[in-house]
């Protein structure tokens, strides 16, 4: 479960330790075998035309970027700690809403980033324009999105309780 607030991040114990074993994995063998994959490339010859030296290089970036992503998420990460259950929409919490204030037609979601997504709930990201949209208000309230198209939907809160899976 992830909630970001002032470059806090809580995370489940399980989360936390999926995180620290990606960036371990990043930090160590994974380094070392892009190293091996450049070195290669680079002694088949003419490095200005060697697609699999500048797609290593390209890997090694990607890889770097991820290793610098986690080691600040990790850095801030407070573990164990769940949301309130105040009924208010917030990252780490399970969202339920109805459309247009149809309660026959609603959707139930996770709110969380992608290091917490879920494959038992749907999750949306509290920077989509749904999550956007709903984040902060409580059961009851009404709340407004904007669709890919430019035009903007109507949700009612049902219910926000935090995530246990």
């Amino acid at each position: 479960m992830t909630q970001t607030s002032d470059n806090v991040t809580w995370l489940t114990q399980e989360a936390y330790n999926q995180l620290r074993a990606e960036l371990e994995y990043l930090s160590g063998p994974a380094r070392t075998e892009i190293a091996a994959k450049i070195a290669a490339a680079r002694e088949e010859g003419d490095l200005r035309e060697n697609g699999g030296y500048h797609a290593a290089k390209e890997e090694q970036g990607k890889q770097e970027l991820r290793v610098r992503q986690l080691t600040q998420l990790l850095e801030h990460a407070k573990v164990g700690e769940a949301p309130a259950d105040e009924g208010v929409v917030a990252p780490g919490m399970v969202v339920t809403i109805a459309f247009d204030g149809d309660e026959d037609d609603t959707m139930t979601f996770l709110l969380a980033s992608r290091e917490y997504a879920s494959s038992d709930i749907e999750t949306y990201s509290p920077q989509s324009p749904l999550g956007v949209g709903v984040n902060g208000k409580k059961a009851g309230e009404d709340a407004e999105y904007e669709l890919p198209n430019g035009n903007k939907a109507a949700v009612k809160i049902l219910s926000a309780t935090p995530y246990t899976g």
